[in-house]
């Protein structure tokens, strides 16, 4: 179907109601008052997708807008998240608090209706969208804790019944469809067999450069019957009729995920501009809206414009909202006078809390270090409070076994009807298989931590840790507690050479606001950090040696060590003429510096700085006691590039660090050949205190 056979709108006649026909023609064109008189905005995708939304809002999901965050909601993802609009129109019209003060507002600083959907900022918004495919992630991940929570709570019940296992809607353009991150989500999603995802495209066959043939043509529905979803086609987004019937096809289905072809042509009925890239952002034109207007029978002088009789009947549906509420309400209080040992997990998974054994597992797991790998100690830590903790879950991207996530005696996370021998689980496993695909576990990893039962972790090799950014940067945007796993974590990974060698990923990481990033040098500060990632309310890293590590830290206390970000690891009876900050594995090669250096009667503080975002949340008196401005010669080691230690070893300080990719060959043979050395670190002191000598009053940077 080309745009100029596309259908007219649809008339009165066609709808349930005459006051659906006014909200949905008057609708439709507010989104082009609102870029109209802000000059920028994406009015087109909202245009044409008002009626199929408006349908879905008003009739299928199951939502209460007086209640937003109710746990018996349905979730709706808009991963075409530049047309807000689409969404804040459907939330106008239900009643979530949005008025057309709010959409006149759109994209202005401050407003609650932002350029594209924030999760936390307006009421109703399910997740921060607008990189396209992340919402298709997030849906799949919505999708999984749905199926997860309920076979954990209700195991007995028939998901169709069950409290927790709400239906994923999802929006998705064709942009979303072209990034990668939604096709190895979407191929995922049709392994797993995920029913309860419905995905619809809208198919307008336009993005930014014009017709979408010009770089993307395969046969979409196609390749989603190929991933194992189930195909619904609506020919004509203009009909209520057909959509209603194809909504109707897709909540048949059970057993798999839907993908449902929704035919739109873009800024629908737009006369001139509708049907093209011009349509997609901008101002149209006072002449198309008035021109849209009049081909919706509407007055084209009028704007921002809704009859107060169409918007009660469509706020109606907060009546519907609210008897779906109450039902799924006695229903759940009947649950929990039924079902004390799940509502009890219940409200433990709510809380996603460490429990007081599992505390005592990881106190025991603390007092009894071993100089092993610092993924060694994580994976110990899992395979230990994994049991204790049902709200923990996740898994790697096919490398569980050498991430150290292959949590011994769980089940997995699979299709019910899988029956391999090697990973036996079913719907309440806890190993997530997400295969070769970091960038969807990152997406997925966010879906799963929305759903607000669950604590996810996602595992992979440091250095690829780039293919999962977008989702990790989004991750911390949003403030989600998320654990990412990232094993193998310099040059010293060895034979595997530079292409497995990660370098600049430290400092690219912490270039994140919001992301803590965690280098542990030891078993006990792998334990430590663990165990404050496991209450934090934002993602954290924990980046892992490949190589064994001795054990540095464990007469220091707890309430002293890694969890406050930096500390003193080893001190001078005196003042220290020197400091050593090191991370990770380096850790224990400044000891070995510290020694070295004593025998030449210098006295040299060593400071283990696992975590520089967590040092800078303490405050100036405590970071003054760990790097006093007095002593100025510093040097700091990390295998890895300098880019951000000139903030803490200031302008007479020296830096080892690596600057260049590795190579191929023996971990501690390149860790040499990058200069990460015993003889590199002492120079180092060496250069920094003559150039103390030299410029005494010199201070650092902090």
């Amino acid at each position: 179907m080309v745009p100029s056979e596309f259908s007219s709108p649809a008339p009165v006649d066609r709808w349930s109601d005459p006051l659906d026909f006014e909200a949905v023609r008057h609708a439709r064109v507010l989104p082009l008052d609102v870029v109209q008189a802000k000059g920028n905005g994406h009015a087109g995708t909202a245009v044409s997708l008002t009626p199929a939304l408006y349908v879905l809002f008003q009739e299928y999901l199951r939502h209460d807008p007086a209640q937003p965050d109710w746990a018996g909601r349905d979730r709706f993802v808009l991963s075409a998240g530049h047309t807000s609009l689409s969404l804040y129109l459907q939330h106008y019209l239900s009643g979530y608090g949005l008025e057309l003060d709010d959409l006149k507002k759109a994209r202005a600083l401050g407003s609650l209706t932002p350029g594209h959907p924030e999760w936390g900022h307006t009421p109703g918004v399910e997740t921060t969208t607008g990189p396209l495919g992340q919402g298709v992630g997030n849906a799949v991940g919505l999708a999984m804790a749905a199926r997860r929570t309920h076979a954990l709570l209700q195991p007995d019940t028939d998901p169709e019944e069950g409290l927790f296992r709400y239906r994923t809607w999802c929006v998705a353009g064709d942009g979303c469809l072209s990034e990668g991150v939604s096709q190895e989500a979407s191929s995922l999603a049709g392994t797993l067999g995920l029913d309860g995802l419905i995905l619809i495209w809208d198919d307008n066959r336009i993005s930014i450069e014009g017709d979408t043939a010009i770089a993307f043509t395969e046969d979409v529905a196609g390749r989603y019957r190929s991933y194992g979803w189930e195909v619904v086609e609506i020919d004509d987004a203009e009909d209520p009729a057909a959509i209603r019937a194809g909504y109707d096809a897709a909540l048949a289905v059970t057993g798999r995920p839907v993908f449902v072809r929704l035919r739109t042509r873009i800024g629908h009925p737009m006369p001139t501009v509708g049907g093209t890239a011009g349509a997609h952002s901008g101002a149209p034109g006072e002449a198309e809206v008035a021109a849209t207007k009049v081909a919706l029978g509407l007055d084209p002088e009028q704007h921002f414009v809704m009859p107060q009789d169409a918007l009660d009947h469509a706020r109606r549906v907060r009546e519907r909202g609210a008897r779906a509420r109450e039902q799924w309400q006695e229903q759940y209080d009947a649950w929990r006078a039924a079902d004390r040992e799940h509502a009890l997990l219940h409200d433990l998974m709510r809380e996603r809390d460490v429990t007081p054994q599992a505390r005592e597992l990881l106190a025991a797991l603390r007092a009894t270090p071993q100089a092993k790998a610092t993924r060694v100690a994580s994976g110990a830590v899992l395979n230990e409070i994994a049991p204790e903790l049902p709200w923990l879950w996740g898994g790697s991207a096919d490398l569980a076994e050498t991430n150290n996530v292959a949590i011994a005696g769980v089940r997995s996370f699979t299709p019910t009807e899988y029956d391999g021998d090697e990973w036996p689980g079913g719907p309440d496993g806890t190993l997530v298989h997400f295969g070769i695909r970091e960038h969807a576990m990152g997406a997925i990893l966010n879906g799963i931590a929305l759903s607000g039962y669950s604590h996810p972790f996602g595992a992979t090799f440091f250095v690829f840790s780039d293919y999962m950014r977008p989702s990790v940067r989004l991750a911390a945007l949003m403030g989600l507690p998320v654990t990412y796993v990232w094993t193998h974590d310099s040059v010293a990974v060895g034979e595997d050479g530079p292409t497995h060698q990660p370098v600049e990923h430290l400092w690219a990481h912490r270039a994140i606001p919001g992301l803590d990033v965690v280098r542990p040098a030891d078993w006990v500060e792998t334990v430590d950090a663990w165990t404050r990632a496991l209450t934090s309310d934002r993602p954290t890293a924990l980046v892992l040696s490949r190589q064994g590590v001795p054990v540095v830290g464990d007469a220091v206390p707890a309430d002293q060590g890694a969890r406050r970000g930096a500390y003193v690891l080893a001190d001078t009876d005196g003042t220290a003429d020197a400091i050593i900050i090191a991370t990770g594995s380096e850790v224990g090669l400044a000891m070995q510096a510290r020694e070295a250096l004593a025998a030449e009667g210098l006295a040299v503080r060593v400071v283990s700085a696992p975590c520089l975002e967590w040092f800078e949340e303490q405050d100036l008196a405590y970071r003054e006691s760990v790097l006093p401005r007095s002593i100025t010669a510093r040097v700091s080691v990390e295998a890895g590039t300098a880019t951000g230690w000139y903030r803490y070893v200031g302008t007479n300080g020296e830096i080892v660090s690596v600057e260049e990719f590795g190579a191929s060959g023996a971990g501690d043979l390149v860790l040499a050949e990058r200069g990460i050395t015993l003889d590199a670190v002492v120079g180092a002191v060496h250069r920094t205190l003559a150039t103390v000598r030299e410029d005494p009053k010199e201070e650092t940077a902090r």
